[in-house]
């Protein structure tokens, strides 16, 4: 076991073992965002960093293409996609950056083979979006054949905010978090992309009280295991949203729903999605994003699941949880795992109260492409202000925290958040099969690191 607050040096070139400098083309570009005294690691080491030429990333891909691994990133603060070349990890290269549309998030990638999807989304007022200005919405199809000039292929419009995180696992359906017309919050889409050129609606679900037309009401108890209608969308503090991205496995898909908790719906006639099994987390969980993410482990019969809190404000506790799914028809809680602890040293008390948002974000979601490491005993999930942390889930009932990385402080705003003040906030983390660990923050590039500590014995 190695715990320890690393030098400058140490932050940007990682360990002896690491050959050569770390950024994107020189040490330099890394040392824009290095502090002396900065950072914190315990069984992870540092290989490389890329600046993404000022570009911070927020959602990540990677495959490896004729020999060649490739990083693909959707932007926070920028309008486009970097196709970063992470052959070298310690010298990683911006191989192609692609502009999107104005005004428009281009948060997050998919893909699978040589298709990549690409979300569009109105940009939030608080990250700085002007309700006012017009925008691209719903998704772009890109043929990735040429991994660093993507060509476009086709667009689907939702006509309201656009998706937020989608999933395409291959084939011929993407699975949308979709802000359609006439609805409160993202709900459920089936994008039937037979014609990649032309993709058109399978199939939609939402939660009972999201449409316009229907009423929302206080949260009341599920029957059997389904939501009531009418349901808590927007109501008592509730945001019934769907997050995504929905994760499908065979005939059923999990879906992150916010407020609305952990939804399974049986997919097997995508045009008419039904739902099977329902877990909520609000009460006695925050409520804003309740579920946030959700990975279902098939083989081993449980889910991960998180919330989301982007807050600033004390309040009710997040959660990241092991659900079982045995019976998607009756999930249930199995085990929380331990909330993160100050290294020592560290100028603050707990990561509550240090600034900027805290909990967990997102883990290593993308298991449908063979070039992600597959979910074993190790589990990588992005903890805002408490960087990286790395967990051993061999034993469902008992999470253990094995490693964490916390970069130094960003020196440099890009965005208007974090709104309180400037500290880092690990948002995307994905984990290749050769081991090498990928994460992005809100302003900062993307770290590529290692975990170095003890495997699990067994999953």
């Amino acid at each position: 076991m190695t715990e320890n607050r690393f030098s400058r040096r140490h932050a940007l070139l990682g360990t002896a073992a690491v050959a050569g400098a770390v950024g994107t083309g020189s040490a330099a570009s890394a040392d824009a965002i290095g502090r002396p005294g900065g950072g914190y690691a315990r069984n992870v080491e540092v290989v490389g960093y890329s600046d993404l030429n000022h570009r911070p990333g927020f959602k990540m891909a990677v495959r490896q293409k004729r020999g060649r691994w490739y990083l693909y990133l959707g932007h926070v603060w920028h309008s486009g996609w970097t196709v970063l070349d992470v052959t070298r990890p310690a010298r990683p290269e911006v191989a192609a950056f692609v502009p999107g549309p104005e005004n428009t998030w281009t948060l997050q990638v998919d893909l699978s083979g040589d298709l990549m999807v690409t979300a569009l989304e109105q940009i939030f007022p608080n990250f700085g979006g002007d309700p006012e200005a017009p925008f691209a919405d719903g998704v772009y199809l890109w043929d990735i054949a040429d991994p660093v000039r993507p060509r476009r292929l086709g667009h689907y419009r939702t006509g309201g905010a656009g998706t937020h995180r989608n999933l395409y696992p291959g084939g011929r359906y993407v699975h949308l978090a979709a802000g359609m017309p006439g609805y409160r919050g993202n709900i459920y889409v089936i994008l039937d992309i037979a014609n990649p050129t032309n993709p058109v609606e399978a199939g939609r679900w939402w939660v009972p009280g999201q449409h316009e037309t229907e009423t929302p009401s206080t949260p009341r108890a599920a029957q059997d295991g389904h939501l009531t209608s009418p349901n808590p969308c927007c109501a008592s503090g509730h945001q019934v949203s769907l997050h995504g991205p929905p994760y499908v496995v065979g005939n059923h898909a999990y879906l992150p729903y916010g407020g609305a908790g952990l939804v399974v719906l049986d997919i097997a006639d995508v045009s008419r999605p039904r739902q099977v099994g329902h877990l909520s987390f609000s009460p006695p969980f925050h409520a804003q994003f309740g579920v946030h993410g959700v990975l279902p482990v098939p083989d081993r019969g449980i889910a991960f699941a998180n919330s989301e809190n982007v807050t600033y404000a004390e309040g009710p506790a997040h959660h990241a949880s092991i659900v079982d799914i045995s019976d998607p028809a009756n999930p249930y809680l199995l085990s929380l795992f331990p909330e993160p602890v100050p290294p020592p040293g560290a100028p603050y008390a707990d990561f509550a109260t240090r600034g900027g948002w805290r909990g967990p974000h997102n883990m290593n979601h993308h298991q449908h492409h063979p070039d992600v490491q597959p979910q074993g005993g190790l589990f990588y999930l992005a903890h805002f202000n408490a960087g990286l942390r790395v967990y051993d889930v061999s034993n469902n009932r008992l999470v253990r925290e094995v490693g964490y990385f916390l970069p130094p402080e960003p020196t440099r705003r890009y965005g208007p958040l974090p709104a309180d003040q400037l500290v880092l906030q690990t948002e995307d983390v994905v984990v290749d099969r050769r081991g090498y660990i990928y994460i992005t923050d809100k302003n900062q590039g993307v770290w590529i690191l290692r975990y170095t500590g003890p495997k699990p014995t067994g999953a």
